[in-house]
């Protein structure tokens, strides 16, 4: 039995500088979440009932998700979702958790496939499926959609997710690498790849290195290695006037403008940026045969 009677505000106020402390960079925000999850509520709804006393098992449910969280475990793996194009799509350590930077990969699809009717795509790489199903859910002209990843464990995630957010209907999932076992042309061909250069794994935080699947995030020497595959092979995969559009990192636009411009068959069209003004979602386009 617990010593004393806790409120949700009390247990937040003790939390917060104890998550400040092992590291977390948003101790308020990450205590909130962890509690609402352990409650079965949401964030709102803690600050309705901030005087509200919590029992014994409300309690312990909260410490074993901030003694994870101590460890810098990802919040998303803890509570087992993370939100992408407002839809709650379920994350463990089989897939990298979505952000929000690849939501203008997905718009950028939006963009150039707008009137296009059942177009075809592919999603490389699709992790847990983020953006396959959001361009299924989002997309006009009921596209046809074939999602690949090389793991087994993130199809399994990958399925799940267009099953529980309704777009099952609109998405193949294989396993393969690249576009092993995907028979084309495609309208377009998106990817969020791994792209974090090898040399920047010691300067990851944490909660990004030791958690999330390597094989999702490193790429080589300049982070690139998957980039240059993915541009060379897509060519043979696109329909004359089809797209490529593509999530890469900081400071990697020049060198892959000037790898798109090296091949005669693709056409640099461009790079929307994020938020925070870093060039993000790469676009190009395949010329006429």
């Amino acid at each position: 039995m617990s010593q004393e009677t806790l409120t949700i505000r009390e247990i937040l106020r003790r939390t917060v500088p104890f998550l400040e402390n092992k590291g977390c960079q948003c101790p308020r925000l990450d205590a909130e979440v962890l509690l609402a999850d352990a409650l079965s509520t949401e964030r709102i709804g803690l600050y309705l009932d901030m005087d509200r006393p919590l029992g014994d098992a409300e309690i312990e449910a909260f410490r074993e998700r901030v003694r994870r969280r101590a460890r810098l475990e990802p919040v998303a793996y803890i509570v087992g979702v993370r939100e992408f194009f407002s839809m709650p799509f379920a994350v463990d350590p089989r897939v990298l958790i979505p952000r929000p930077e690849t939501e203008f990969v997905v718009e950028a699809a939006q963009e150039a496939l707008e009137g296009v009717e059942s177009p075809r795509i592919i999603d490389i790489g699709t992790g847990s499926g983020a953006i396959a199903i959001a361009l299924a859910r989002h997309l006009g002209g009921a596209p046809r959609i074939l999602a690949t990843d090389i793991s087994a464990g993130a199809l399994e995630v990958a399925r799940q997710n267009a099953l529980t957010l309704g777009a099952a209907q609109s998405i193949e999932f294989i396993q393969g690498d690249l576009f092993a076992g995907a028979a084309g042309p495609f309208d377009l061909i998106v990817s969020n790849p791994p792209y974090v250069p090898e040399a920047d794994r010691p300067s990851l935080r944490p909660d990004v290195a030791n958690y999330e699947p390597p094989a999702a995030l490193f790429a080589g020497h300049d982070g690139l290695d998957a980039i240059r595959r993915l541009i060379q092979q897509s060519p043979a995969h696109l329909k004359n006037g089809g797209w490529l559009i593509f999530e890469i990192g900081y400071g990697q636009a020049p060198a892959v403008e000037a790898l798109i411009e090296a091949l005669p068959a693709l056409a640099f069209e461009g790079v929307r940026a994020d938020l925070a003004g870093i060039p993000r979602a790469v676009r190009a386009r395949k010329i006429a045969d």
